[in-house]
């Protein structure tokens, strides 16, 4: 099997520029697919300028990429067919119920038999009950949910998720984390883009951290605690947190961590050798 039906996306040299500001300086990374990979940074760092690249919403500077086998630059229409976007604030119709949002996009993508793939969806992410009440009426949880099952409509191989869970409560947070875990389950290729250490911590199976328009270290979870030598607190060995990891790499402010990125990406780089 070639390296490019392994792999659901290929990122390399990705560069974007807006006038004088630099956003992407070189992006390279690539996501198996079935996995779920987590590219990780803070606010500005460009992981949504790198989602709307690959979803062919904004063009690239410079580098390439591939989305489920077909180029972002000279395949728009067939890499648009293979994806789904979820953006950071869910994009439902509160007017309508969960069950006609879903009728409606299934009816927009002209597939047969609209009422059942909505109850179908609304069994899978566990909102058959709430299916005939409007929107409105949801909590931010099952809205989020719901804006998820409508992303999946068709069944594309590849999914982004930008930021799914901002704004939302503990709760509403582990319902959607739950309903990730379920798409990767089922072979769903998906891409999270993150400022929640945690939440990389709980799903991805790989994590990227984007710094200053660079991927400055990618692996596993435990590859990136590796990073770090293990904390000893009476006698007692401490394993890093993705967090430790992420402040140590990029700064507590963003700016400061250069030194010790470099440091930490040699080791890595050297470990994999």
């Amino acid at each position: 099997m070639t390296a490019q039906r392994v792999q659901a996306i290929r990122v390399q040299g990705l560069e974007k520029s807006y006038k004088e500001l630099q956003v992407l300086r070189g992006v390279d990374f690539e996501v198996a697919r079935g996995s779920i990979f987590a590219l990780l940074g803070s606010n500005g760092a460009g992981k949504t300028t790198v989602v709307r690249i690959l979803s062919t919403l904004l063009k690239a500077d410079a580098g390439s990429a591939n989305v489920d086998g077909f180029d972002v630059a000279t395949q728009p229409a067939n890499v648009r067919e293979s994806i789904s976007l979820t953006g950071q604030f869910a994009a439902v119709d509160e007017i309508l119920s969960g069950r006609e949002n879903l009728v409606l996009v299934a009816r927009l993508r002209h597939l047969k038999g609209p009422g059942k793939i909505a109850d179908d969806l609304l069994e899978r992410f566990s909102l058959t009950e709430a299916g005939a009440r409007k929107v409105s009426t949801y909590s931010g949880g099952m809205r989020r949910r719901l804006d998820i099952a409508m992303s999946l409509i068709g069944n594309p191989p590849v999914i982004f998720l930008d930021e799914p869970t901002t704004g939302l409560d503990p709760q509403a947070r582990i319902e959607v984390w739950q309903a990730v875990r379920e798409l990767a389950h089922r072979g769903t290729t998906v891409l999270l883009t993150t400022q929640y250490l945690d939440e990389a911590e709980q799903l991805a199976d790989r994590i990227a951290i984007l710094h200053q328009g660079r991927i400055i270290v990618n692996g596993t979870l435990t590859e990136l605690k590796q990073l770090l030598p293990a904390a000893k607190v009476e006698y007692v060995e401490k394993q890093p947190t993705l967090e430790d990891v992420f402040l140590a790499l990029v700064g507590s402010d963003g700016k400061d961590g250069d030194a010790s990125s470099d440091a930490a990406s040699t080791r890595m780089s050297k470990e994999h050798r």
